[in-house]
């Protein structure tokens, strides 16, 4: 039973998920500084109104704050733009860089006659019907 669960712990895949819950953890905090501290600030300056959340309706006696909606919604886009602009962008263009891809082996040739492209291994083209020499 130990060692069953000592397998399962110590696997691969467990200790990268406990790892990646952790960085995240911490990701958090430096995804909302830059959002609360830097972005908002620059979208109060420029639109003159740091908070919607004076925007509500009132509704036989009960209060419908749509304006704290409208500033989570807000505050989830600037999130969702900043890991994409900020975090994701860079790392993609970064990997490319240093990890480019493959190419991918040829598998097809153009047809002397008709030029359509034809498997290397064909002996006749599948257009033009004309015999083609193998490769």
């Amino acid at each position: 039973m130990l060692k069953g669960f000592r397998d399962f712990i110590l696997r691969g895949n467990v200790i990268d998920l406990a790892v990646a819950v952790v960085v995240g953890a911490a990701f958090t905090n430096i995804v909302n500084s830059l959002v609360k501290n830097l972005l908002n600030p620059l979208i109060a300056a420029i639109v003159k109104k740091p908070d919607l959340s004076f925007l509500k309706l009132d509704l036989n006696g009960s209060n419908i704050l749509y304006g704290t909606f409208l500033n989570d919604v807000i505050s989830f886009l600037l999130i969702a733009a900043s890991v994409y602009f900020f975090f994701v962008l860079p790392i993609n263009r970064l990997m490319a860089k240093f990890f480019p891809a493959k190419a991918a082996p040829v598998t097809t040739r153009p047809c002397p006659e008709c030029l359509a492209d034809i498997p290397l291994a064909a002996k006749r083209c599948s257009h033009c019907t004309q015999p083609v020499p193998v490769v």
